[in-house]
Order: C-alpha cells, then sequence, then structure tokens
C-alpha cells in the first residue's frame, strides 16, 4: 500500500476555495499538527465527518513530524491552513493581525487578554501569550472570510487553548477533544477553566470521562464519551493457517516513550529466552526514548532476536500483523502523569485475529477482558508478562477463545463508522445546524 507524501504547499497552506466549501456551515477543526503517523485516529475521524456531509477547514499548529501519511489523507478535502508554529519568526505578522482584531473588536479582545492574563499569572507561560496572538491570527485572517460557525480542537492543551481564545475572540463556540497526555499532564485548574467555558468536551474512555467529571462536581459541563475506534474493513481478520510455533513473532507498534512500558516487553522476553522460548520480535515506532530503550535492548542481549524498524506506513504495518503470533505492550502510568487511553494498535491487532498481551493501566480494560478478549497483567512485571505470552503462543484452546472474543469485542464497540454517528449527534445538537444524515 503507497503513503502520499507530504507537498510543500500542504506545509505553507492551500487556502484556495475547494468544492462544497462554501456549501454550507462549517466546523472548524484547530490541530495539535497534520497529518501525523501517530494520530491517525483524527485522520481517520475527519474522512469519516466528510463523507457524513459535514464541511470542515483544518487549522494545524505544526506541520508532519514524517515525510509520508497514510492513505486516508489524501481522500480528505477539507482545506487546511496551518497556524504560525513559532512566536519569534512570525511576531510581525501575528501582532499586525491581533491589533487590527482589536481595534475592530475591543470587548472581544479585551475579554480574551483579560484570559490569558489571569491564565499566565498561574503558570508564568509564555506559551499562552502565543495562543492568543495564534488565536488572534486565526480570527481575522484564516477565519475572515469563512463560513466556521463552530470551532473544535483536538487535545486539552494548546490546540483548545488557541480554540478557548478564538472563541472569545469571534464569539463562535468551540469544543473540544481530550485524549491522555494532554488531561494527565495538564494543571487542573487551567483544565478546568477551558472546560467552563467549552460548549462540550469529548473524551475517547471512561477512564478518562470519570477523571474529567470529578474536575467539575456539581457544574454543568457536558462531557461525552465516545471511543475512538478503527476501520475494521481496513483491519480485517486474517484466519490463520498454521498454529503458532517456535521461533515465535512477537509484535509491538508504539511511540518509543516512556507511558508504553517498553522496558517491560523486553524484559519478558529475556525471560522467555531463559526459560528456553524462542522468539522474534518486531518493534515498529519512534519517539523520544529511542536511545534509552536501543541500550535496554541492547543490555538485555536482545539484539540478535529484536528488530525496530522506526516509524512505518499502515501498508507495512498490516504485513507486520499478518506475519505476527502475539501483540505485546506492557502501558504504564509515566512519571509525569502521562498514560495511555486505549492504544489503537490494541484494536488493530485484535481485529487481525492476532492475540494480546498488556497492562491493566488506564481504560485498557475497557477494550480487554482478562482470559476473554486479551491477557492482562500488572504493569512493570516482565515476569507476569513473560508468563502470560507463553500460555497465549502455547495453549492452543485458550488462543483460539480470545481471538473470537477479541474480534467480536472490536465490531460490536468499536467500529469508527458507527461510533462517529454519536460524534455527529453531538455536533448537531450543540449547533443546531448538520444533519447527521
Amino acid at each position: 500500500m503507497g503513503a502520499p507524501r507530504i507537498t510543500t504547499e500542504q506545509m505553507d497552506g492551500n487556502r484556495k476555495k475547494r468544492p462544497g466549501q462554501d456549501n454550507g456551515p462549517v466546523l472548524g477543526l484547530i490541530l495539535k499538527g497534520y497529518p501525523r503517523i501517530s494520530e491517525t485516529f483524527i485522520s481517520n475521524e475527519i474522512l469519516l465527518l466528510e463523507k457524513a456531509g459535514l464541511s470542515l477547514h483544518l487549522f494545524p499548529m505544526r506541520g508532519p513530524r514524517e515525510t509520508f501519511a497514510h492513505e486516508s489523507v489524501r481522500e480528505i478535502k477539507a482545506p487546511v491552513d496551518y497556524l504560525p508554529e513559532r512566536m519569534l519568526p512570525h511576531f510581525p505578522k501575528l501582532v499586525f493581525h491581533n491589533l487590527l482584531l482589536a481595534g475592530e473588536r475591543p470587548k472581544r479582545y479585551s475579554l480574551a487578554f483579560k484570559t490569558a492574563l489571569r491564565r499566565y499569572s498561574r503558570t508564568k507561560r509564555v506559551a499562552t501569550i502565543k495562543h492568543l496572538l495564534q488565536a488572534g491570527y486565526l480570527v481575522r485572517h484564516l477565519m475572515e472570510d469563512s463560513r466556521v460557525v463552530h470551532l473544535h480542537a483536538h487535545f486539552a492543551h494548546s490546540p483548545t487553548s488557541v480554540a478557548m481564545f478564538a472563541s472569545q475572540l469571534s464569539g463562535i463556540p468551540f469544543s473540544f477533544t481530550a485524549h491522555a497526555k494532554d488531561i494527565y499532564t495538564s494543571d487542573r485548574v487551567q483544565l478546568l477553566e477551558k472546560m467552563m467555558l467549552s460548549s462540550f468536551v469529548i473524551t475517547c474512555t471512561e477512564y478518562n470521562r470519570c477523571y474529567l467529571l470529578g474536575l467539575v462536581p456539581g457544574r454543568e459541563v457536558p462531557i461525552h464519551r465516545i471511543y475512538h475506534g478503527i476501520d475494521v474493513d481496513l483491519f480485517s481478520h486474517t484466519e490463520r493457517v498454521r498454529a503458532p510455533s517456535p521461533p515465535y513473532r512477537i509484535l509491538t507498534v508504539a511511540r518509543i516513550t516512556e507511558k508504553k512500558g517498553l522496558a517491560t516487553v523486553y524484559g519478558a522476553l529475556r525471560h522467555l529466552l531463559n526459560k528456553g522460548v524462542s522468539v522474534r520480535h518486531t518493534l515498529i515506532g519512534d519517539g523520544e526514548d529511542r536511545a534509552q530503550v536501543l541500550s535496554i535492548i541492547e543490555g538485555l542481549g536482545l539484539k540478535g532476536v529484536t528488530h525496530w524498524l522506526g516509524t512505518q506506513p499502515h501498508g507495512r504495518v498490516l504485513e507486520h500483523y499478518r506475519r505476527s503470533d502475539l501483540f505485546v505492550l506492557g502501558c504504564e502510568v509515566a512519571s509525569n502523569g502521562d498514560r495511555d487511553g486505549i492504544p489503537n494498535v490494541l484494536l488493530e491487532s485484535m481485529a487481525m485475529g492476532v492475540p494480546v498481551v498488556t497492562t491493566s493501566v488506564s481504560a485498557i480494560p475497557e477494550l480487554i477482558e482478562d482470559g476473554k478478549t486479551g491477557l492482562l497483567v500488572p504493569p512493570r512485571q516482565p515476569q507476569a508478562m513473560a508468563q502470560a505470552m507463553e500460555r497465549l503462543l502455547e495453549d492452543r484452546d485458550l488462543r483460539t477463545r480470545v481471538i473470537a472474543g477479541a474480534k467480536k469485542r472490536v465490531l460490536t464497540r468499536f467500529d469508527n463508522k458507527i461510533l462517529v454517528r454519536d460524534l455527529i449527534e453531538i455536533f448537531k445538537g450543540a449547533t443546531g445546524v448538520w444533519d447527521s444524515g
């Protein structure tokens, strides 16, 4: 499967009118970065919203990290305008449009400026001022002739800050989707203020929703739980031609960060090898902890059985799912509080007929029922993980039950084409302008 390249035109921002852009109300989406391999669930959601008839305009804060994107990105028709990412190189045009906006809408600009000062006084983060300036640029320049009737941000930190200020500057309501790191590493008071000013909040797990409800006891803030889900047609179940046999093929797809618990995975592999269980492990992904993880691999003497492939296009990832006997991920709560919600790679693996061993952290038990749709172990316990891996590799009856149960769970509860209907109903209810068709 080919991977579309990211073009210079996309990076510079294409403000040409596209078919259907002016045919009705527009939903403005403020994104952290676009497109991103690790955030395919967002591009999938955008595509599904378009297919349901919504007109969108994308306002990413950063360009892509990779030079390629998943195939679904090519199908998205929404115009893309990138916000100035860094303040210093773009300071003149940011200030220019903000001064014009302040003159044109003094009351609204005063409101947003006071909010920015209040938020800056709490954290002393210069990023607050940047977010105000980005919002002014968005409202005065990028949305000048737009038909945006609602702003929605993905991630509760920087994108929602821009959406909040843009809402105050324009009078257009805003909402946001809170995911994982953006919830648990955010200042609670700052996050609460965003929630109170928003029309509604969406989050992707019940675990997250309960946490957010705990921040607003007794206050009326609509908080909706909508799972991300996956394209169940793309990740179709693959029948195994044979039962697994040594050397067992183990797969992990993850960003290389602390919360993914890769040290636990490699510790488990070492336990299996010490017991004489022959395995081969493939790691797909990249991240800020790459050097540390590669050092762990070398220190445990695993270089001969482990292959790190870096970030890969979707087609290559699908090939590795098809060839694998087991998927493993060691999720944990990181030292800064960061944690996963429900990693989409677990859904993908389960849909592909590859059984999963992972940990009982965060919302993962909302997807995986131990012994029925996968095996769960406590975080940071490589020996327990090794035992669970060995069971799913060698107990054929357990393996058959888990594969069937996992596929049923994904098909019935995590089909993104079904879940997006709930999202559209929320937008429709908040704005009164979209028909879910």
